[in-house]
């Protein structure tokens, strides 16, 4: 069974057991969140896509934990003494998919 589900204008394809990466927010460690912007489900030959979201669907994830990605920008001009080096660190929060609910 898997879901597609849309958070922060993306959209996850996500299985019972699967760990994501999902945009940042204050959320404790342990809770469980309720994801309900649940576009398709299917179990097997069951499909049910959503127009645009599957009604009574809704995928239960526990927070295990933050992480962040760093990312470096770096601009040179070679032989024109000119470089630059800026830094980004963009927050994430990691989720674990414990299941995912339809009507």
């Amino acid at each position: 069974m898997y879901a597609i589900f849309e958070d922060g204008s993306k959209q996850y394809r996500v299985s019972v057991g699967e760990v994501v990466q999902l945009d940042y927010r204050e959320v404790a460690e342990g809770t469980t969140l309720e994801l309900k912007q649940v576009l398709l489900t299917a179990n097997g030959g069951d499909v049910k896509i959503g127009q645009p979201l599957v009604v009574g669907a809704k995928v239960l994830a526990e927070v295990l934990g933050e992480t962040s990605e760093k990312l470096y920008i770096q601009k040179f001009r070679r032989r024109k003494n000119y470089r630059r080096l800026k830094g980004h660190r963009q927050p994430y929060i990691q989720v674990k998919i414990k299941s995912i609910e339809t009507v």
